[in-house]
Order: C-alpha cells, then structure tokens, then sequence
C-alpha cells in the first residue's frame, strides 16, 4: 500500500464524515442562531428555551436527510469493501 493510497483512502473517509454529519450540525446551528435572535430580541434570558426547537431540528434532518445519509455511507462502505484486495496485495 503507498502512501498516496492512504492519503486517498483518509481524504475518503473525511469527505464522507463531513457529509453525514453536515445536514444535522447544520440545522442545529440554524436553528440555535434563530433561537439566539428571538431570545435576543424578546430579551428572554432563558438557557434551556434552546434545546427543544435544537433536539426536533436534528430530528427532522434526520428523518429528511437520512436516505441521503445512508446512501453516502453504504457507497463508502462498498468502496472501502473492494479496494480490500488491493490494499492487502503489495505491488
């Protein structure tokens, strides 16, 4: 296996991580800056007034991005599956 292998096989990973975990971090950090701004604005100073709109937008972008995100995984997955052989036989 060389190095540039690795480095693809990394890149891989980190491209396909990234891809799963942005539909929810970014609709938490939405709806957290949303919630921010109402609090701002009503001049409400209550801190646990953020976690449930927080909890259902994860939710929600769960339920609407996860064919999506387990698509991105499975191909990765079957990616990583067939360089196997490629991996483990030195050339």
């Amino acid at each position: 296996m060389t190095p540039d292998r690795v480095l693809d096989l990394m890149t891989d990973g980190l491209v396909t991580i990234m891809l799963v975990a942005a539909p929810p971090l970014l609709m938490g950090l939405a709806v957290g800056v949303l919630v921010s701004i109402f609090q701002a604005v009503t001049s409400i100073q209550e801190p646990t007034l953020a976690f449930i709109p927080k909890i259902l937008a994860v939710l929600l972008s769960l339920i609407l991005f996860g064919p999506f995100m387990l698509t991105t995984l499975t191909d990765f997955f079957q990616r990583l599956c067939s360089a196997i052989p490629e991996l483990l036989i030195p050339r």
